[in-house]
């Protein structure tokens, strides 16, 4: 049986909420390390605990010095300084981004070409099983079953629709060409037509995240809900496809791929 590769993390994006996660995970994990904690200049360390021993850089170029893999959990348009320079160390590179540009994802194509990628908006492997799920039932139900999808999160989140409610709804897209997603507004907006897709979001207390799609039929509903009670399922998943990107071909992943062990 071969020996698992040690893992030797860049963390991009290291204090914010799921960076710090993937530090203390990290640093109870045989053969894992956060070689470098990478943040942008200026940014201020309230408590240095919270680094587990990870130096803390903002020269990007200099953190994959001792790295095997880069996480990224920094903001959108980092992608286009970071997959060019992972894919010319040769280094593969996990990144959860929400919102990623057109150019963003052209970037990543290239990149793709000379080292592996994984790129989702959601690093978790339940919702990976989800959008499974959905698209199972999106392409099972067809036209006769209206969809609509309802997410939840925090006060503190900044986006909306989240990215995984996108993902979902792209997801439900893909099997069922008739539908798209609704641009509804208050007022009077007429019956619900038979093409909308309602993405709607909701946001207060500290919710981890909660995502809802619904099919509704005549006299009957199906429900897929997924609810997360702790960011760390995201960092653990996070680790998880990290791990797995080392052992894998260049190219463009996503969550479904680890799932189904591509």
């Amino acid at each position: 049986m071969n020996s698992p590769i040690p893992l030797r993390i860049a963390l991009v994006g290291a204090l914010g909420r799921l960076g710090q996660r993937v530090l203390e995970l990290a640093a109870q994990e045989p053969m894992t390390q956060v070689v470098a904690a990478v943040e942008r200049l200026g940014c201020e360390l309230v408590n240095p605990a919270v680094l587990h021993g990870a130096p803390l850089v903002t020269d990007v170029e200099a953190a994959l010095g001792n790295a095997n893999v880069v996480i990224d959990f920094s903001a959108p348009p980092a992608v286009l300084t970071l997959a060019p320079l992972c894919a010319r160390r040769g280094i593969p590179y996990v990144v959860a981004s929400t919102a990623l540009m057109p150019e963003a994802e052209e970037v990543l194509g290239r990149a793709a070409q000379e080292i592996p990628i994984l790129a989702a908006a959601n690093l978790s492997l339940g919702v990976a099983v989800s959008l499974e799920l959905v698209a199972l039932a999106a392409a099972r139900l067809g036209p006769a079953f209206d969809v609509e999808i309802v997410e939840l999160h925090h006060h503190h989140k900044k986006d909306a629709p989240s990215g995984t409610a996108m993902a979902l709804a792209r997801t439900v897209m893909a099997e069922r060409p008739d539908v798209a997603v609704s641009e509804r507004h208050h007022g009077q907006m007429g019956a619900r037509a038979t093409h909308e897709l309602g993405v709607a979001a909701v946001r207060g207390g500290d919710v981890a995240g909660e995502h809802t799609v619904y099919f509704f039929g005549q006299g009957e509903r199906i429900e897929i809900t997924h609810r997360a009670t702790t960011p760390d399922i995201f960092a653990r998943g996070a680790l998880h496809a990290a791990r797995w990107l080392l052992t894998q071909a260049p190219g463009r992943y996503g969550m479904r791929d680890l799932i189904r062990g591509r």
